[in-house]
């Protein structure tokens, strides 16, 4: 099983966010001289109306098949709601400016920010075009005239960034398990499947590998095929294409929501928990048994990438640490471990890896990478779990399936479990989950060994 080829462009969208609010409010310095106490409910109010206005607009969403005039759609979008907010502020609220200025803030964020956006969408062009960078490789998959149409655009278009390793015809057995093979020993990213294919025998079971390998499917359909089914389409020049499956977390916005919050819950807890948790703790580890204060374990996080999860330590130093997980009356267990993983005390030091970026509050569990490796062969579509961060918390640890993994039943509950927080994500489900948390705790669990 290949990790995906490290990739930095989805921090592009953090980035270019925090270059606008920036932008936004030291112009608006520039433009209104808003350096009065009064005026800090201004720029806050200028941020968020910033962030809702994207939302809103879709202001973020732009890929590297986004058109032109789609950008500039959304651009115009974007900039109509911020005038709007603008100049209520200043028509509610104390008048700062007057509509000269109100003009010549808009129109200078309008040129400032469009030459940051359009710079970096033509750079990127620049160099999957001409430096071969920012690639994804795919297969194709069927014979109709709209793959083979979509082949010319690819082989065409290098500014998309697509590079087509290979192209399959036919779902037959033999062709299937040749398509494995390959997809196997190559690292693929995206699989392109013509939509009549939906109907054929072997149609699930490159779904299943598919998933499996944390490849993306999606499908080409014919003129008849959008006219006769209710479909959400995407377009490649003028090639239409079904995404298979739409994740919430893969909307920047919700992306940056989540971050956020991770960032000032885990700030917070390292702040005025961590700070006087960890000297306690390290006394009480340090008067039991010798060893680290600290246990740190390489865990599988998102995209199939390996990280250094941290604990306190709980068990006696051995050299099982890294392939077995504890059971019931583990002997490698100490006391005041026994102690820290009944209060799930031993898990606060993961809120650093959050602060870090590795994990979230909330999210699959991340397991030992010895473990990722065994799962994934005895359930079916277990890398999806992968595609968003793993968490403090999860879906599946407070509906019963907390530690232990006792049997084939446990992980596939698990999972499915992981499944519908991957596909069903949304901020509240994130709150519910955290109070089911602190609930359960207090309640005490079977599991908590």
């Amino acid at each position: 099983m290949s990790k995906k080829a490290g990739r930095y462009s989805y921090l592009l969208r953090p980035l270019t966010t925090c270059i606008d609010l920036i932008a936004i409010n030291v112009l608006a310095q520039v433009w209104f001289s808003t350096t009065s106490e009064g005026h800090y409910l201004f720029h806050i109010v200028l941020s968020i109306g910033w962030i809702i206005a994207a939302v809103l607009s879709d202001y973020y969403e732009v890929y590297r098949h986004t058109k032109l005039v789609s950008m500039a759609e959304k651009v115009c979008k974007q900039f109509f709601f911020q005038f709007i907010l603008v100049a209520s502020y200043n028509g509610v609220f104390d008048r700062f400016a007057e509509i000269n200025d109100l003009m010549g803030y808009c129109i200078s964020i309008f040129v400032v920010i469009c030459t940051v956006k359009f710079t970096i969408f033509f750079l990127l062009k620049y160099i999957r075009k001409f430096l071969g960078g920012n690639f994804r490789n795919i297969v194709l998959l069927g014979s109709e005239k709209e793959i083979c149409d979509l082949k010319k655009v690819l082989l065409k278009r290098k500014d998309l960034g697509y590079r087509i390793v290979n192209h399959f015809f036919t779902l037959e057995d033999a062709s299937l398990e040749d398509l494995k093979q390959y997809l196997s020993q190559h690292q693929v990213d995206e699989i392109f499947m013509q939509f009549s294919f939906t109907k054929e025998k072997n149609f699930l079971a490159i779904l299943e590998f598919a998933d499996n390998n944390m490849i993306t499917v999606s499908y080409i359909p014919t003129q008849k095929d959008i006219l006769n089914h209710n479909l959400s389409l995407e377009y490649y020049d003028l090639i239409p294409v079904v995404p298979r499956r739409v994740i919430p977390l893969d909307k920047p916005y919700n992306q940056l929501v989540k971050r956020l919050f991770d960032l000032v819950f885990s700030t917070l807890v390292i702040v005025f928990i961590l700070s006087w948790l960890v000297p306690l703790v390290a006394f009480l580890i340090k008067r039991e048994s010798k060893g680290p204060v600290f246990f740190k374990q390489k865990r599988t996080g998102l995209n199939d990438e390996e990280f250094w999860c941290y604990k306190f330590r709980s068990m006696h130093l051995n050299a099982d640490r890294d392939r077995e997980q504890a059971t019931r009356n583990d002997q490698r267990i100490t006391k005041i471990g026994t102690f820290l993983r009944k209060t799930s005390l031993d898990e606060f030091p993961q809120f650093i890896n959050v602060f870090l970026g590795n994990m979230s509050i909330v999210g699959p569990r991340p397991h030992m990478v010895v473990h990722t490796k065994m799962y994934s062969k005895r359930v079916n579509r277990f890398m999806l779990r992968h595609l968003v961060k793993p968490g403090i918390t999860g879906m599946a640890q407070t509906h019963g399936y907390r530690g232990e993994i006792e049997n084939d039943r446990d992980i596939i509950n698990r999972f499915k479990y992981d499944l519908f927080y991957l596909e069903n994500w949304s901020i509240f489900l994130d709150l519910k989950i955290i109070y089911l948390t602190v609930y359960n705790v207090f309640k005490g669990e079977e599991k908590a060994y």
